[in-house]
């Protein structure tokens, strides 16, 4: 089974940063759309951001500016940068791959990544 593994959640107050990292096999990094998700409870999966080995990105237009998505190929590992954090950021982040070739339209659709991560909390209070 394929493992992605996150890091970085925590507490923070609001107007705070938090880096998450997301670390992958290699096999499954090098050509893969790279991704972030989000889940509050009670809400849908959201996605926040996405990478393609291109180096392509995609945000969710009401984070622009506020996140910020990277990777290091040499380890494997994707970030989600998150800056002037607010609490209705407080959710389960999660890191996700998938084929980079999927329609790139619907990034955001988690139907197009078939690893996950575990997920890891952040929460922000105010």
């Amino acid at each position: 089974q394929v493992q992605l593994v996150e890091s970085g959640g925590g507490s923070v107050q609001a107007g705070g940063s938090l880096r998450l990292s997301c670390t992958a096999p290699g096999y499954i990094y090098t050509n893969a759309r790279m991704a972030w998700f989000r889940q509050a409870p009670g809400e849908e999966r959201e996605g926040v951001a996405a990478r393609t080995p291109d180096g392509t990105e995609y945000y969710s237009d009401s984070l622009k500016g506020r996140f910020t998505i990277s990777r290091d190929n040499g380890k494997n590992t994707e970030y989600l940068m998150m800056n002037s954090l607010k609490p209705e950021d407080t959710a389960t982040y999660y890191c996700a791959a998938g084929n980079p070739f999927s329609y790139a339209g619907t990034w955001y659709s988690p139907v197009h990544y078939p690893y996950w991560g575990q997920g890891t909390q952040v929460t922000v209070s105010s």
